[in-house]
């Protein structure tokens, strides 16, 4: 039979020409439950059933250990009802309205533990029901656990013999890693009105627990706490950026310029019969950049029409500014409230088209944000602290608008006359760097040599020595000062920049710290270093929303989205 098949042969149409080879086409498809070289997946379904027992893993879908013992205090009185005989509404499955008593409350401490106990400490429940030594490995080693008449794993220890209690003596064992410890430790800590480590601790082992690892698992606890953050968190920080470009460039002085407002003294005005009529004044300090010099114009009010005044008397004197950099005037808003006066705004049309004429831009920080205004910020202080020493030898005089004009300019002197390096003990380089050295070009206080002179030496000697002593500035200041900024005094670290969606505690100084209030971040202005330190937090008040722009500084991360 094999033989007179196409096996040894193969088809008759490979013998014949390829013209009458078969056409090809589509073929019958055979059907697949007929055909037997196809073999047929067999699935097989099996369902196992798991180990009885309530399982701690259902605890994790509770956030707080009253609720979590409350739900099972109830499912054991469900489960007695279906045991009981006696008539009543608490029979099966039903809603009970009766309230809990303790013992039911203690007997569902119990089962939540003895679960737990049971999942994690299984290895080390059947050496001791075994009486085997427990392996070297487990954590409860040095605890020498025992059982109790309740299947629960206690502490043995060594206080055996003390007067203490029997839960003080042989504390039940709560496994740190474990969510009940988590809740545990929350419950107590809620219990001491949010206080330290060590007052948690205190009321967890005085309810007679034992949590393995306690110490680090409240440290974790407290560290999340939102109540704590609130209470006591800290601002966010931020590593301290690098410096602008501006204080950093050979420019000439007072190209780019930092302001700020301070003040206000009482001067007297003019004298009547009755005495003498008084008024305010306020300075404006004008800081440059790069050399930190500075310039101070003395100002009636805090009107946009006497700042735009001081601000031509500093362009008139010192020249025409690329940059002017400043805050929001939150220094001075209070004092303008006081007078009924308007502070100047960066988008007042007058101050504007000033600007515009003066090819001049105005940068302003974020509000609330003086930290990042410390180059003029310090020059105030210092510029304070001498003019109180002025008035103080004075025999603090009344002051008139021209002597306090005067001791601002001789403050001005003061300041500029200061080094900017510290002072170097060689005698072969007796130069002080001082920004008064390069506005005024005198550096020697001794005074020239006598001598002839003519015309001509003047005009052909004296711009070499004026751009001599411009060059030797500015060498010095390259050399000696910059490197004196490379250093970070404070904020060396990089920290996780804040995000959108984060809670934080916004700061207020017109409130107290409970009253401070909550927001959440819609948007974050990072710098150019790509780290936040700016953001806009929303804030929802009096069933009304609105959103600041506020530094990292002023806010508390309460939790992260």
């Amino acid at each position: 039979k094999l033989s007179s098949t196409s096996w040894f042969h193969g088809p008759a149409f490979l013998l014949k020409e390829q013209t009458v080879f078969p056409e090809k086409g589509p073929f019958k498809l055979i059907d697949p439950e007929s055909d037997v070289e196809i073999r047929h997946n067999v699935s097989v379904l099996v369902t196992t059933a798991g180990p009885g027992g309530l399982g701690s893993s259902r605890f994790e879908r509770f956030s707080k250990w009253s609720s979590l013992v409350r739900s099972v205090a109830y499912l054991h009185h469900i489960a007695d009802s279906f045991m009981s005989k006696n008539g009543g509404e608490c029979r099966a499955w039903h809603l009970c309205k009766t309230s809990l008593k303790g013992d039911a409350l203690r007997q569902a401490e119990h089962t939540i533990i003895r679960c737990v106990q049971h999942d994690v400490y299984a290895d080390e429940i059947n050496c001791i029901m075994m009486k085997r030594e427990i392996p070297c490995t487990s954590t409860l080693l040095k605890l020498h656990p025992i059982m109790d008449n309740d299947s629960l794993l206690r502490v043995g220890g060594r206080l055996a013999a003390s007067n203490l209690t029997s839960h003080e003596i042989n504390p039940l064992l709560i496994p740190g890693k474990h969510h009940i410890a988590t809740l545990l430790i929350r419950h107590h800590h809620e219990a001491v009105q949010h206080q330290g480590r060590h007052f948690t601790e205190g009321a967890v082992r005085a309810s007679g627990l034992w949590i393995v690892g306690a110490k680090r698992s409240i440290s974790s606890v407290i560290h999340k706490c939102v109540t704590c953050r609130k209470l006591r968190g800290k601002m966010e920080q931020q590593i301290m950026s690098d410096l602008p470009a501006e204080r950093l460039q050979t420019d000439p002085p007072f190209s780019y310029v930092g302001l700020d407002v301070f003040g206000p003294w009482e001067v007297s005005a003019r004298r009547t019969k009755g005495g003498q009529a008084n008024s305010k004044r306020w300075a404006v300090l004008f800081t440059c950049m790069s050399t930190r010099a500075i310039h101070i114009e003395v100002v009636e009010t805090l009107s946009a029409s006497s700042f735009i005044n001081a601000l031509r008397r500093f362009f008139a004197i010192r020249g025409p500014a690329k940059q002017l950099r400043s805050d929001r005037g939150t220094n001075f808003v209070g004092a303008a409230k006081d007078l009924k006066l308007n502070p100047p705004k960066h988008d007042e049309p007058v101050l504007d088209a000033y600007l515009q004429q003066q090819r001049c831009s105005w940068v302003f920080n974020a509000p609330h944000s003086s930290h990042m205004g410390g180059t003029w910020e310090r020059m105030i202080g210092i510029s304070r602290r001498i003019l109180d020493s002025m008035l103080l030898q004075a025999g603090n005089p009344t002051l008139t608008h021209e002597v306090l004009t005067t001791l601002m300019a001789e403050v001005t002197a003061i300041i500029n006359a200061r080094p900017l390096i510290p002072v170097s003990s060689d005698p072969d380089a007796p130069f002080i760097l001082t920004p008064a050295s390069l506005l005024t070009q005198k550096f020697d206080p001794v005074p020239i040599p006598s001598g002839d002179f003519t015309k001509a030496d003047v005009y052909t000697r004296q711009w070499k020595r004026v751009q001599a002593l411009a060059d030797t500035f500015w060498a010095r200041w390259q050399k000696d000062y910059l490197h004196m900024l490379q250093s970070r005094q404070k904020w060396q670290r990089r920290k996780p920049n804040l995000k959108e969606g984060d809670i934080v505690l916004l700061k207020d100084n017109q409130l107290k710290r409970n009253e401070w209030p909550m927001g959440i971040i819609v948007k974050t202005l990072p710098s150019k270093d790509g780290v936040v330190r700016k953001l806009e937090v929303k804030v929802a008040r009096d069933k009304t929303s609105k959103t600041f722009c506020r530094p990292i500084s002023d806010c508390i991360l309460l939790l992260r989205d």
